[in-house]
């Protein structure tokens, strides 16, 4: 879990690096040894990416390596990465994904280990200076495979204003989750929907209905490594989730991802959304947000007194060195660099970075002044926060995709809950056998 003790290492420390080194100081050895070299790398669409590509110059007059960057949707990353992977082509040198998909690479052997490159060129890398909790799920059988881009945890947002306007309390269950949702949307005369949560088919609407899954006593495997989504509590969950989208949440929810989720919220056109920490900078920034100071935030809501595991989720994305790369070396420096505690406080700067996997990063003065509204719950959420939110064994990609499925079936009421996760069921327990 997060230690809040290394969070509050010496800002002092922090803010000295992050001004008085710049990266020609931290120049590869100052001569450059994959100077002309050219990395393909394959990253999600984030904040975080977004930073990144703002700050490859400095990457490239420290090293001489340049970066070609390719940038895609969180859903078509490992669909596309695993083409290549499997082809063997050696397309890309370095990818992001979540960890979740980490064992199937390693299992695969689709990245190599990171510990003898990180401690041969150790310039970008401060091992110690990583969120503890967002470093560990790149760990497999005590081998370094990836470094933390970004992390974030899941927590309820809502909005304040109407929460004392309604006379309504925070929610702690997903019942009151939906009675709070029925009185905005009846007293607002539908201005302004009940709550919002990503619907889109795949990692997008599972990510949010695991929070339903697991905060009402059920889980995505069973103790003996099966499926669980035919149990009871799985289409109780998937029920809930369905229902209270269908009637207090906002047309066309099916096909929203979390861009759609995070912009709607940021409008002001929602009283509730379950999403992820990060979110929380969005709804911060007065220059993309008409919500600024408004937003409360909690714990996702549990049902059960006894759950399986916790309803927040925990994240990690990793950038990862291909084992079909010819420029493995080259392409250590980079992940090193992104994901170096120099470049995380400069992101800070440059966009909305909440997710930060730093410890200098996130007990900075830049952190505090930006996301002090939110900080506080955000921490909370990662203390509780579930590894196994969506599960990590090498089969996740098709187990989420099937589970992605039953979900947007039971949102469109094309068939019940029971009949849609039975078939997910059925499907997952074939790919886990394999």
């Amino acid at each position: 879990m997060l230690n809040r003790a290394l969070i509050a290492r010496s800002v002092c420390v922090a803010v000295a690096f992050a001004t008085a080194v710049s990266w020609t100081d931290i120049a590869v050895g100052q001569e450059k040894p994959f100077s002309g070299q050219r990395l393909s790398v394959l990253m999600v669409g984030h904040p975080t990416t977004d930073a990144v590509r703002k700050a490859l110059p400095e990457f490239t007059a420290a090293t001489g390596v340049e970066v070609d960057l390719e940038v895609v949707p969180e859903a078509d990353s490992v669909p596309k990465m695993m083409l290549e992977f499997s082809a063997g082509s050696g397309r890309y040198d370095v990818v992001e994904a979540s960890s979740i998909h980490l064992k199937g690479f390693t299992g695969a052997g689709y990245v190599v280990p990171l510990d003898e490159l990180a401690t041969k060129y150790s310039q970008f890398f401060d091992r110690a200076d990583f969120v503890p909790s967002y470093l560990k799920p790149n760990i497999v059988d005590e081998k370094l495979y990836g470094l933390p881009l970004f992390g974030e945890s899941s927590f309820l947002m809502y909005r304040k204003d109407l929460f004392e306007q309604y006379g309504i309390k925070v929610p702690e269950t997903f019942d009151e989750i939906e009675t709070a949702a029925k009185t905005v949307k009846e007293k607002s005369d539908g201005k302004i929907v009940g709550i919002t949560m990503r619907g889109q088919q795949g990692i997008q609407g599972v990510y949010i209905w695991a929070s339903y899954l697991w905060g009402m006593g059920g889980s995505f495997l069973t103790d003996d490594g099966k499926s669980a989504l035919d149990l009871p509590e799985a289409a109780a969950a998937l029920d809930k989730f369905a229902n209270v989208l269908r009637q207090y949440g906002p047309v066309g929810v099916a096909n929203m991802g979390w861009e759609e989720n995070r912009l709607l919220f940021q409008q002001g056109k929602a009283a509730m959304t379950i999403d992820a920490t990060v979110n929380g900078a969005f709804n911060e920034d007065p220059a993309v947000s008409t919500v600024v100071g408004k937003v409360g935030y909690a714990a996702v809501p549990v049902q059960t007194t006894n759950p399986k595991g916790g309803s927040s989720s925990l994240a990690a994305f990793g950038l990862y060195v291909a084992s079909a790369s010819q420029q493995q070396e080259a392409a250590w420096l980079f992940v090193s660099w992104a994901t170096s505690k120099k470049q995380q406080i400069h992101s800070l700067e440059t966009d909305p970075n909440s997710g930060v996997t730093s410890l200098a990063a996130m007990n900075s003065p830049a952190f505090e002044k930006r996301y002090g509204a939110f900080k506080e719950a955000m921490l909370a959420s990662l203390e509780k926060s579930n590894p196994q939110y969506i599960p990590t064994v090498p089969q996740a990609n098709e187990l989420v995709n099937n589970a992605g499925i039953a979900v947007s079936k039971v949102l469109a009421g094309t068939t019940s809950a029971v009949d849609a996760l039975k078939e997910a069921n059925e499907l997952n327990n074939e790919a886990l056998a394999r």
